[in-house]
C-alpha cells in the first residue's frame, strides 16, 4: 500500500530530528593544543638608509630650478666622489612651488617668489662610512638630511638558528599545557611563522646650520625576532 505524500514528509522530519539529536563522537573532532613560540637574535647592520637635499629660493621658477639643479648637481658629483655605486643614489622628490605673501591694502595674496627642492635617497653599504657620507653631503651644499635607518640585510639566514629555538619554545609551553590538562602530545598538526626583524633606529636628522659639527652616528644592534605559531595533536590520558 502506497504511504500518502504528507505521511512521507513527516516521517522524513522525524528522522532528521532523531539524527540531530545523536551526540558527536569525540572521535569526530580532532583535538589540538596550539600555541606561539618566540626567539631572538642581535645583530649588527650592514646596510644604511638615508636622504638628503636641497632647496633653492628665487624670484622666478626658473631661477629657483635652476640653482636647484645647480645644487642637486654638486651634491651628486659628491657621492660619487664618496665612492658610492650610482645603482644606490636615486630621486625620490623634486617639487617646484610658488611663494605666497599677503598683500597688506588689500588682503590679497600674491606670488613673491619660488622654491625648489630635490631630494636624493641614498644606500650605504658599509655603515661605519654613514658619518663621512653625511659631512660629505652637507659640505657639498645638502640642506636638509634625514629620515636614516639602519638594515640587516641578511636577516632571514640569521633567523635560522631562532626559528629552532622557538618551536622548542612553543613544545615547552604545550607540554606546559598537556600536563596541566591530564593529555599527552601527539605529532605537530601545523606550523606557520609570524613576525619579523624590528629597525633598530629610524628618525629625522638636523638640517644643514645646525649639522655643521661631524655627524655623529650609532648603527647600533638590531634585535630580530620569530614567531611560530604550532599545534599539536592531544592523546588522552589512561
Amino acid at each position: 500500500m502506497k504511504k500518502p505524500a504528507a505521511l512521507t514528509s513527516v516521517l522524513a522530519a522525524v528522522v532528521a530530528i532523531a539524527l540531530l539529536s545523536v551526540p558527536a563522537r569525540a572521535d569526530d573532532f580532532p583535538s589540538a593544543i596550539s600555541v606561539s613560540g618566540e626567539a631572538s637574535v642581535s645583530a649588527a647592520p650592514d646596510l644604511a638608509h638615508l636622504d638628503a637635499g636641497v632647496a633653492n629660493d628665487a624670484k622666478t621658477a626658473k631661477e629657483a630650478s635652476d640653482a636647484n639643479n645647480a645644487a642637486m648637481g654638486k651634491v651628486l658629483l659628491a657621492l660619487k666622489g664618496a665612492g658610492i655605486d650610482e645603482k644606490d643614489y636615486q630621486t625620490s622628490r623634486l617639487s617646484l612651488q610658488p611663494q605666497y605673501a599677503p598683500n597688506r591694502s588689500s588682503g590679497a595674496t600674491s606670488v613673491v617668489g619660488f622654491r625648489a627642492s630635490n631630494r636624493v635617497t641614498v644606500k650605504i653599504r658599509d655603515v661605519t662610512k654613514v658619518a663621512g657620507i653625511i659631512d660629505t653631503l652637507v659640505n657639498a651644499g645638502a640642506n636638509d638630511i634625514g629620515n636614516i635607518s639602519f638594515e640587516v640585510t641578511q636577516a632571514s639566514k640569521l633567523l635560522d638558528d631562532a626559528r629552532e629555538q622557538a618551536v622548542a619554545d612553543a613544545r615547552r609551553k604545550a607540554e606546559i599545557y598537556a600536563k596541566a590538562t591530564g593529555v599527552t602530545l601527539g605529532a605537530p598538526l601545523s606550523v606557520s611563522e609570524g613576525g619579523g626583524p624590528v629597525p633598530l633606529f629610524k628618525g629625522r636628522m638636523a638640517t644643514a646650520p645646525m649639522a655643521a659639527a661631524p655627524a655623529a652616528v650609532a648603527p647600533g644592534e638590531e634585535t630580530l625576532t620569530v614567531t611560530v605559531n604550532v599545534s599539536w595533536a592531544i592523546k588522552q590520558g589512561p
